[in-house]
C-alpha cells in the first residue's frame, strides 16, 4: 500500500467552505453511524437514513458506514467498550476537561479536539469508475487538481499542492495514480486551520514462494548500541549462522534522515533473507499501553514509545519482505532476551542479542523451551531465605543506583512467586500453575526466577557481559553463592 499525504489549496473562500461542510456532515454522519450499529442496525436500514439526514450521495454513506464499523471492530479486537468511544480523541478530551488549562492553551487544545472531531472525510476508491468517483485526482497544464464531489453535480477544486521538497516526485506518483486506471482511496484531515489529503493506492503484490518450510531467520532489534541481531534457524531449529547488522544512523538526525535509514537498514534484512532463501521471524511490538496512570508515564510506557521508530523499521522490513514473496511471521516477544542469555549464549559462546534473535526464530517455527536440567536442579533447591540473603548482597555490593533498584525489585518479585507456589516452606518443587518444570514453555516466570538466581550472584554490582562464565553453571547446576 502506497500513501502520499499533500495539502491542498483551494481556488477559492467559496470552494473551502463547501468542503469543510462536507467534512463535518461526513464526521457527523460516521458518529451516528456508529451509534445506530451499536442499537444492532443493519447497513441497509442505516442507507436509508443516513442519505437522507446528512445530505450526502450513497458512496460517501456507504464510506461513513464502513468507518463506523472499523472503530467498532477495533474496540472489540482491543477489549474495549465500544460504548465510551470518544470521536475526536479520549486523551484530548481528558485534558480538555482539566481545570488549570485556560487562555490560548485551552482555545488551541479545543480547535485541536475539534479539528480531530469534525474534519474528516473519507472516499474509496471504485475499479468500475477508474480511480475515485467522489474524489478525483485531474492534471491539467496549470497543475494536479484534486475535484471533491460536495453536492448534486456540483463540485469544489483544490490545488495538490506535494511540498518543496519531494514535490516533483509526489506530482510524478499522483500522475502515475490518476492514470493508472486503479482505484485509489483520498481521506482529507483538517489541521491547524489547512486541508491535508492522503492518496492511497493497493499494491499488487506477488505470491508468497519463500516460507518457514526452509527455515527461518530470527530478527531482534536492540537500542544499546543500535544494531539488529538475526540468526539464521534450518526448519529442526538449529543454529546455522548468526550476525549483526549495525545501525549508527538512527540516533540522531532529523526525522527524514532517520526514515530513510530505517529504509536501508530494512533492505539489508531483506536482503539477507533473500540470499538465504527464509522467512522471517519478527517480534510483535505493542505501543498501545498507556501506563498504571493512563497518562503514558512510567518505564514500560516510556519503552514502548521508544520502540515506535523499531516498530516502524519492522512495518517496513514487512512491506519489503511482502513485495519480494518472503514470508514474515510475527511472535510475542515475551522474555526471549532471558531465554537467549541463559540457555543459548552460553551453548553457542554467542551474543545475549544473537541468542535472543535465535529464541525468535525457533519461536516462529512454533519450537517450545524447556528449562535444562543444571537449570532445573538450581531451581529445585533454591529458597526464599537464599534470595533473601542475596537481596541483602545486592544492597551491600552494588553501586549503580538504577541497577540495584531494578535488581531489588527482580528478587522480590522471585521471592513472592516462589511463596504463591504453596510447596515446602522455601523451596519450589511444585510445578507453577499446572506447567510441569521441565517443559514450561507457558511459565515464562520461572525464566525470571532463573535470571535471579543465576546472574545476580554472578553480576550484582554490573550487566553481565561475559556469557562464558553461564556455561559451567548450565551443565553442573552449581551457581557460586554471595558471601
Amino acid at each position: 500500500m502506497i500513501t502520499i499525504q499533500a495539502k491542498l489549496g483551494f481556488q477559492s473562500k467559496e470552494d473551502e467552505q463547501r468542503v469543510l461542510d462536507l467534512m463535518r456532515r461526513w464526521s457527523s454522519c460516521v458518529r451516528f453511524a456508529y451509534n445506530r450499529l451499536l442499537e444492532g442496525k443493519s447497513r441497509n436500514e442505516l442507507k436509508r437514513e443516513l442519505q437522507g439526514g446528512f445530505s450526502l450521495n450513497s458512496r460517501y454513506v456507504d464510506d461513513a458506514i464502513m468507518k463506523a464499523k472499523s472503530v467498532l471492530q477495533s474496540c472489540k479486537e482491543r477489549d474495549e467498550n465500544p460504548r465510551k468511544v470518544i470521536f475526536g480523541g479520549r486523551s484530548l478530551f481528558e485534558k480538555l476537561k482539566k481545570r488549570h488549562i485556560n487562555g490560548k492553551a485551552y482555545k488551541k487544545l479545543k480547535q485541536e479536539w475539534q479539528e480531530r472531531r469534525k474534519g474528516n472525510l473519507y472516499s474509496r476508491g471504485d475499479r468500475s469508475k477508474k480511480g475515485n468517483l467522489n474524489t478525483r485526482i485531474e492534471i491539467d497544464e496549470s497543475g494536479t487538481w484534486l475535484r471533491i464531489n460536495v453536492g448534486e453535480r456540483k463540485y469544489a477544486y483544490a490545488r495538490i499542492q506535494a511540498g518543496w521538497k519531494r514535490g516533483k516526485s509526489r506530482e510524478g506518483l499522483l500522475e502515475a495514480i490518476s492514470t493508472c486506471g486503479e482505484p485509489y482511496s483520498v481521506e482529507l484531515k483538517l489541521k491547524n486551520g489547512k486541508v491535508y489529503a492522503l492518496f492511497t493506492i493497493e499494491e499488487d503484490l506477488p505470491e508468497v514462494v519463500v516460507t518457514k518450510e526452509r527455515g527461518v531467520i530470527g530478527i531482534d532489534i536492540n537500542a544499546y548500541p543500535d544494531h539488529i541481531a538475526w540468526a539464521e534457524a534450518d526448519v529442526n531449529g538449529q543454529l546455522v549462522s548468526y550476525g549483526k547488522i549495525p545501525m549508527p544512523n538512527l540516533a540522531s538526525g532529523n526525522s527524514d534522515k532517520r526514515e530513510y535509514y530505517r529504509w536501508q537498514y530494512a533492505h539489508e534484512v531483506v536482503r539477507l533473507a533473500e540470499e538465504k532463501g527464509k522467512a522471517i521471524v519478527i517480534e510483535r511490538l505493542d505501543i498501545r499501553d498507556k501506563g498504571r496512570r493512563g497518562d503514558f508515564s512510567g518505564r514500560k510506557s516510556r519503552r514502548i514509545r521508544h520502540n515506535f521508530s523499531y516498530r516502524s523499521l519492522l512495518d517496513k522490513v514487512k512491506l519489503l519482505a511482502q513485495r519480494k514473496g518472503i514470508q514474515v511471521i510475527e511472535v510475542d516477544p515475551a522474555y526471549t532476551s532471558v531465554i537467549g542469555l541463559l540457555k543459548y549464549a552460553p551453548q553457542y559462546m554467542i551474543s545475549k542479542d544473537e541468542a535472543a534473535a535465535y529464541v525468535i526464530a525457533r519461536r516462529g517455527l512454533g519450537l517450545k523451551e524447556q528449562i535444562p536440567e543444571g537449570y532445573m536442579a538450581i531451581l529445585r533447591e533454591l529458597t526464599v531465605d537464599e534470595l533473601e540473603e542475596l537481596k541483602e548482597h545486592v544492597k551491600r555490593t552494588a553501586e549503580n543506583k538504577h541497577l540495584k533498584k531494578k535488581q531489588l525489585k527482580e528478587i522480590d518479585r522471585a521471592i513472592k512467586l516462589i511463596q504463591s507456589l504453596g510447596s515446602e516452606p522455601g523451596k519450589a518443587s511444585r510445578p507453577l500453575g499446572g506447567t510441569s518444570l521441565g517443559a514450561c514453555s507457558e511459565s515464562y516466570r520461572l525464566w525470571r526466577v532463573l535470571k535471579v538466581a543465576v546472574v545476580t550472584p554472578l553480576s550484582p554490582e554490573r550487566v553481565l557481559r561475559d556469557v562464558s562464565v553461564l556455561k559451567g553453571v548450565l551443565h553442573t547446576g552449581q551457581v557460586g553463592r554471595p558471601g
